[in-house]
Parts: structure tokens; sequence; C-alpha cells
């Protein structure tokens, strides 16, 4: 491992925590893809850092718990623009 290897998912993991981030969100923050992000918090912090790790695993499930939410809001969203729009 590298040293970005190790510093990375800690960073990551503590942007999650911080801001309450999904993994999209963080991915966007940093540059680089979900997929990475997820490896990152799920399976290579828990061996750097594992109290930061259940913290993280606490904000993703809540953040998995509440994504039926966000998606419904996110459709209504986008009908009542295209409503605006067409009038």
């Amino acid at each position: 491992m590298t040293p970005l290897d190790k510093e990375r998912p800690v960073i990551l993991g503590e942007y999650i925590v911080k801001d309450k981030a999904t993994v999209r969100a963080a991915a966007k923050q940093f540059g680089i893809s979900k997929s990475t992000v997820h490896k990152d918090v799920s399976q290579r912090l828990e061996k750097l850092d594992p109290e930061l790790f259940f913290k993280v695993k606490e904000v993703l499930d809540e953040n998995k718990a509440q994504r039926h939410i966000r998606g419904g809001m996110a459709t209504k969203e986008k009908y009542a623009k295209k409503r605006k729009e067409e009038k």
C-alpha cells in the first residue's frame, strides 16, 4: 500500500462523518469513482481506523435507509420543474 492508499480512506471517512455525506457526494468531492470510495471506507478503513470505520458505517446505513425518500423527492422536483417550464 502506498501512503496515499493509507491516507485516502481516513480522509474520506472523516469527510463522510463530518458532512453526513453519501458515497456519491464523497466521490464527486474528491474526484474519484463511487466504487473507490466504497472500497476505501468499507474495506480499507476498517483495518486502518476501526473507530472511524464504525462511525462511517452508521452514516452510510442511515443514508441507505433514507435513499428511497431522497429518490422520491428528486423525482417530485424533476416533474415540478418540468410542469413549471411548460407554463
